[in-house]
């Protein structure tokens, strides 16, 4: 045969159709011949007289009968299929979704969702999204034997899983059948779990377990209030667990990723994992929890009906429950046979199918099931196996019959499958808008029969799902056995949660203060301000009770122009503050910070002060009055022994500083000789000032009450106004003077040892000053961190956070700097993004690593606040007494960013201040510029006051 000759085939007939003589071109190289078609076309046989068109001399005939007729019942088949696919679209145009529609039905759920989870529009809600109570994955720490109890079909069914963490995560599973009798099945609720526990006793003997008191998961599919089984059973009925819930949490423990949990079988529902926050029906706002969504009756409202046909409507009417699960209705195993059926039914009394002829059968409800349906869609066998079921039903069915009745089949459980994926990536858009993420990776736990038999369901389901939320990045993980080993593995989470809980509480139980212990507390700080304050026990005092010379709060007539220096942290300040009186009466401030480097903090006093004096003559050269010689206020903020208003002995170092050749020396007489070493300007320096007396007249500036200032920030203490009879180291009785109390060395000699934990203990062993200052290791943001850090890191050596691993980075003394339990804390952050601060500080928890995180945050942080409070309540109660009166009003100045940034700590130590000391009325007035503008506030009284001295 020469290449480009034609081929002429002979008229033939096959089974009455007449088919003319066709040029058929010859197949190109070595293309098949061979076309997939229906067992009952291609089992006929027919032969074509093919002649060659050549001149051959001989005239010769080649026989390609089998060849051409393949290739031309094909062409005739394929132009029938394409007929009877067309005639069917065209009859169930409203069964086919566009994406359009499939989008608008996502939208729809996500309200019905948002219904459901609002305890005002609950009640109405179609969609119940039903809290579990299920709070926790599985981390793959899970392990021990778990008993599992299953009923939620025709066959009740025990298991024992063993679940291990030996590293090789892995769980075994052993199952029993028990076919549930008729009687029991209809008879009434005791009679039903009567025979679950025997069943239930024969499972435990059989394996030898009656002697184990196991913990029991209970996998019940139905509406229940029963709670416990029958007595004679040893066993922990831990959780009453949804077969939804089930297949989660199984596939769960094989991939983290998965919170879906999703059934399309002979009923169909979801489950995922809410944030707290979401869920109105359920109290507290932490953490998450597996909502079920019963989604089969979205659309019992009305709100699907422009989307339900007249055969779904049939269908609901002829069912057990008109008007309800109109969803399931329309996906489900259940209904998909019988939707099916009416379709089919219809077109054929309307003379489309099988010649208008109506089998007994065909009238017949339930007659065709999904079994059925899956068995027409099959790819290659599906017409065969179309044209015998059709036979069964007592139908005479064409080849054209058995394409349309196929197609009917395609289009029913196409829907099923884009409906299911429309309310399924509503449910992925929830969680990917919860976690503020861009792009998610997520996997879905799936079971149910319809998607695990049906032929093309799966691939359907996966592919439209992907198509409907591009942005997330979707892996289908099929369950094993997730009504059994799903409810064993909710059973080892709460079992696991069970065991954790009880280690975490322990662990932070020391920090739990009664209101006794508080009350303890203050008593001991009084008892301490009272040594601070006597000549005789001062020296051995652990509060200080440092006179400062401060004679005086501000008045309002204070004016001129004054520097400040701020010396109390890792940055220094330089200000120049303008203080004018009268009725224009403002302060105007201006001032320039500088760093100082650790290698100064912890170097030599010389170079610490010369770096200071640098910094004075920067910004006296930048606001161009070097010349001037201006009265100074120098905030210095750490313990300073003051024999008058400009001399200040510093008593030890605090806040990390240790430059050396300083504490026994005037910090005064220091700065002096740092300024004539440079020789470059003078200054008139008139008072040392502490930070603390500092905010004190801040505030005392704007409320002539206020006599106590608090600092709450890196460091912690507190100063007030104490009559001068009752300081008897410094000579007088008249008037008054600030004393700054020092508090931070509260409990140096012992005397709180009873609540300080190990955790304290570490800290202080561990810092730059061991055995001082415990008090401010207890309450200052210097330390509430270290202490967290201390913390998390028994919690994680106990396996009760980041999976028993001790990253380097929870390693680093430091690391967990106070401004971070600000954050973690905050009622306004979610947990997700609690999780991405972790993640910043190298620490890549889970979401319930975070919940145990911000507990222990909360812990550390109320103490602190307690406690601060505690100390407090000693001061206002002493100025109290000190005024004589049954009720005080004060007001309290505060600074500190622990006061102002923590979300929770002001409102702590209000409250305690308040319960300790109900006598008092306590205000709290936030503080500005405490340690600048309280300078030179306190540099103009002085000078007021030096003023009327000399006077």
């Amino acid at each position: 045969m020469q290449r480009g000759r034609s081929l002429i085939i002979e008229p033939i007939t096959l089974d009455g159709l007449n088919f003319p003589g066709t040029p058929l071109s010859r197949p190109r190289g070595n293309a098949s011949a061979e076309v997939a078609l229906a067992p009952a076309l291609s089992e006929k046989t027919c032969c074509f007289g093919v002649t060659h068109s050549s001149s051959l001399a001989t005239g010769s005939s080649i026989c390609f009968r089998t060849m051409f007729a393949v290739h031309l019942l094909a062409f005739h088949f394929a132009k029938l299929k394409e007929d009877q696919i067309k005639k069917v679209d065209r009859y169930l145009y409203h069964l086919r979704l566009s994406d359009d529609v499939l989008l608008d039905v996502m939208t729809r759920f996500q309200a019905e969702m948002a219904r459901g989870l609002g305890r005002d529009t609950n009640p109405t809600a179609t969609v119940k999204m039903l809290p579990t109570f299920v709070r926790s994955l599985p981390d793959g720490s899970e392990k021990g034997e778990f008993l599992a109890a299953d009923l939620g079909g025709s066959q009740f069914r025990a298991h024992q899983v063993k679940v291990s963490d030996d590293g090789k995560q892995s769980s075994q599973l052993e199952s029993k059948f028990y076919p549930p009798p008729k009687e029991v099945i209809q008879g009434n609720r005791a009679e039903l779990f009567d025979y679950v526990a025997h069943c239930l006793l024969d499972f435990m003997e059989t394996n030898n377990l009656k002697h184990k008191k196991l913990p029991l998961g209970f996998t019940f599919s139905f509406p229940c209030k029963q709670t416990k089984l029958d007595e004679d059973i040893d066993v922990d009925v831990l959780a009453l667990v949804n077969d939804t819930v089930g297949t989660m949490m199984t596939c769960g423990y094989d991939d983290p990723r998965c919170e879906v949990g999703l059934i399309v079988g002979t009923g169909t529902n979801a489950c995922y994992m809410e944030e707290m926050r979401h869920i109105d029906l359920v109290e507290g706002d932490e953490g998450r929890m597996c909502i079920n969504t019963e989604w089969g009756a979205f659309g019992d409202d009305g709100a699907l009906d422009d989307l339900r046909t007249e055969f779904d409507r049939e269908l609901d009417l002829g069912s057990l429950n008109p008007g309800k699960q109109l969803f399931e209705k329309m996906i489900s195993s259940l209904y998909l046979g019988e939707l099916v059926r009416l379709i089919l039914l219809k077109m054929t009394k309307e003379g489309l199918l099988f010649n208008g002829k109506v089998s007994t059968a065909l009238l017949t409800k339930g007659k065709i099931e999904m079994k059925h349906v899956s068995a027409m869609e099959k790819y290659k066998e599906g017409l065969s196996n179309t044209k015998e079921i059709l036979t069964e039903l007592n139908l005479c069915p064409s080849e054209e019959d058995c394409v349309a009745v196929q197609h009917v089949c395609t289009i029913v459980s196409f829907r099923s499958a884009n409906l299911c994926a429309a309310a399924l990536a509503a449910i992925l858009t929830r969680l990917r808008e919860n976690k503020k993420l861009l792009r998610m990776r997520t996997t879905v736990g799936i079971d149910g029969g319809l998607y695990k038999t049906h032929p093309q369901y799966a691939k359907r389901l996966h592919k439209v799902v992907r198509r409907l939320v591009p942005n997330c990045d979707v892996r289908f993980l099929l369950s094993v056995s997730g009504s059994g080993k799903g409810a064993a593995m909710v059973t080892a989470v709460a079992y696991r949660l069970a065991a954790q809980r009880g280690r975490i509480d322990a662990a932070l139980a020391p920090f739990l203060l009664s209101l006794d212990t508080l009350r303890e507390v203050k008593s001991k700080m009084r008892t301490e301000l009272e040594y601070g304050l006597k000549r005789e026990t001062q020296a051995s005092a652990t509060v200080k009770m440092l006179p400062t010379y401060v004679c005086g709060t501000p008045d309002g007539t204070e004016k001129g122009k004054f520097l400040a220096l701020d010396l109390g942290g890792t940055n220094f300040r330089v200000l120049l503050v303008k203080i004018r009186s009268g009725r224009r009466r403002s302060v105007q401030m201006y001032n320039k910070i500088f760093a100082i480097p650790l290698e100064i903090m912890q170097g030599t006093g010389e170079e610490l002060f010369d770096h200071i004096v640098q910094c004075i003559a920067d910004f006296l050269e930048y606001m161009g009055i070097k010349g001037a010689r201006l009265p100074l206020g120098f905030t210095f903020s750490f313990p300073c022994r003051q024999a008058s208003i400009d001399k200040g002995t510093l008593v030890g170092w605090t806040k990390g500083f240790k430059a050396t050749d300083c504490e026994g020396e005037d910090v005064v007489d220091m700065l002096r000789e740092a300024i004539r070493r440079r020789n470059e300007f003078d200054l008139d320096i008139v008072a040392v000032v502490n930070d603390t007396v500092g905010t004190m007249m801040t505030c005392g500036y704007e409320d002539p009450n206020c006599e106590i200032g608090l600092i709450a920030g890196t460091g912690s203490n507190v100063c007030y106004m104490e009559d001068m009879k009752n300081i008897e180291i410094v000579e007088g009785n008249e008037g008054k003077m600030c004393i700054n109390t020092e508090w931070g060395g509260f409990g140096d000699n012992g005397c709180i040892d009873n609540i300080r934990t190990k955790y304290d203990k570490e800290v202080d062993e561990g810092s730059l000053n061991p055995g001082k200052q415990r008090y401010e290791k207890m309450t200052s943001g210097m330390y509430l961190g270290e202490i967290v850090r201390q913390i998390l890191i028994d919690l994680t050596k106990q396996g009760l956070l980041f999976r028993g691993q001790i990253s380097e980075s929870l390693r680093k003394r430091g690391i967990f700097e106070t401004k971070f339990l600000s954050q973690i804390e905050s009622d306004r952050l979610a947990l997700l993004q609690v999780r991405r601060i972790l993640q910043q500080l190298g620490l890549d928890g889970t979401c319930d690593d975070s919940i145990i995180v911000k507990e222990v945050c909360g812990a550390v942080s109320k103490r602190a606040a307690q406690l601060c409070g505690a100390g407090l309540a000693a001061i206002v109660e002493k100025k109290r007494e000190n005024r004589g009166v049954e009720r005080l009003q004060i007001t309290v100045g505060v600074d500190g960013t622990l006061y102002k940034l923590h979300p929770h700590f002001s409102r702590v130590l209000r409250e305690t201040v308040k319960e300790l000391a109900p006598q008092c009325n306590v205000t709290f007035m936030l503080s500005e510029d405490g340690s600048g503008k309280g300078a030179a506030l306190i540099t103009a009284v002085a000078k007021r006051l030096h003023n009327i001295g000399q006077k």
